[in-house]
């Protein structure tokens, strides 16, 4: 299923939670939204509901929807934040999306955007070496809880632990950092994962929370699995990219998601141009070590070009659903099968 509409490259994409819509941003300034309903075979049909050309000057980097599904987040090169959320007519009908709120303070580029699992908190990153964690008010406004600067170079991508208020962040100077609040002070950093050999370019949770999977410029995935309130250790690395493995997304999966040992499925996509999907599950005979199977390898996924973004679909009945953006500008869905 391919998804078109963008004129430059598409950068990232972001499912949904309560709603039959995909989201996707690109070089051209813009997002686009996308619909997805099965016809009368029961095939899945995806049509472009609506462009939002953000007003952003600059590139759209990466987009995070709030947890209730009725908000949006834009990071852009232009070193500023949007808040989208769609407006109702005069019947009470859904109508236009609108710029609520306009979120300044990174000095140069943003590269991430994500809602807490409880959607009270956002938190950005940027070029500018900091991370920003943002409390959400009534009214879309929004307010400035902590300036983070524990990294040393650009920050590529920052993720939330599923249920806790725990925020990862990775970076350009190859390590990940953990950040947490503390009720009598500010956010801090409560732990640093080092052992990626280059940038770390992405980082997902698992859906249990009691693992981190990281993405780097040397090609690997790897595996780190809490050990203590702020410990994690790294207990697998995932091999067999080519080049930079640009993106990783740790999904429910389909297959195994009744079996107790299952830990999901991790997608992987990368600059040689294919995407790896691995099945994990606990290791019977090394409990603090997961064991990975591969499940799919799909190449040349968007042709010649690198692959930005790989997220898998949080809804449920469709948690084999993987999307992917290139540089191709292309938005492809692809249904994973599992073993």
């Amino acid at each position: 299923m391919i998804c078109t509409g963008h004129e430059d490259r598409a950068w990232h994409i972001a499912w949904n939670p309560t709603k039959s819509l995909l989201a996707s941003c690109s070089a051209d300034k813009s997002v686009k939204l996308f619909t997805y309903n099965h016809d009368g075979e029961g095939n899945l049909n995806f049509t472009l509901a609506t462009s939002i050309p953000t007003g952003h000057l600059k590139t759209v980097r990466a987009v995070a929807w709030s947890p209730s599904g009725r908000t949006l987040a834009t990071a852009s090169f232009d070193s500023n934040i949007g808040i989208w959320e769609q407006e109702l007519d005069d019947d009470g009908n859904p109508g236009e999306w609108e710029c609520a709120s306009l979120l300044e303070g990174h000095e140069t580029e943003c590269k991430s955007v994500a809602y807490s699992s409880s959607g009270n908190l956002l938190a950005s990153c940027s070029r500018d070496k900091t991370v920003w964690v943002w409390e959400v008010q009534p009214d879309s406004d929004f307010e400035c809880m902590g300036v983070l600067m524990e990294h040393t170079q650009d920050v590529k991508c920052v993720a939330w632990h599923p249920t806790e208020e725990i925020l990862a962040s990775g970076s350009y100077d190859d390590t990940i950092k953990l950040y947490v609040d503390d009720p009598m002070d500010d956010w801090f950093c409560c732990a640093t994962l080092t052992g990626h050999a280059s940038t770390v370019w992405s980082i997902s949770w698992s859906p249990n929370g009691k693992y981190l999977a990281s993405a780097s410029d040397d090609k690997t995935v790897r595996i780190w699995r809490r050990i203590g309130e702020h410990e994690f250790k790294c207990v697998l690395v995932l091999e067999g990219h080519e080049r930079s493995v640009y993106s990783v997304s740790w999904g429910i999966g389909k297959s195994n998601q009744e079996i107790d040992s299952s830990l999901g499925w991790i997608a992987s996509a990368s600059g040689d141009g294919v995407i790896r999907v691995w099945d994990l599950s606990n290791s019977s005979t090394e409990p603090m070590i997961p064991s990975a199977k591969l499940i799919a390898r799909l190449p040349t996924a968007h042709g010649v070009h690198d692959i930005n973004s790989v997220v898998w679909c949080p809804r449920k009945g469709h948690e084999d659903l993987l999307a992917t953006s290139g540089d191709d500008g292309m938005v492809k869905v692809w249904r994973i099968q599992g073993t």
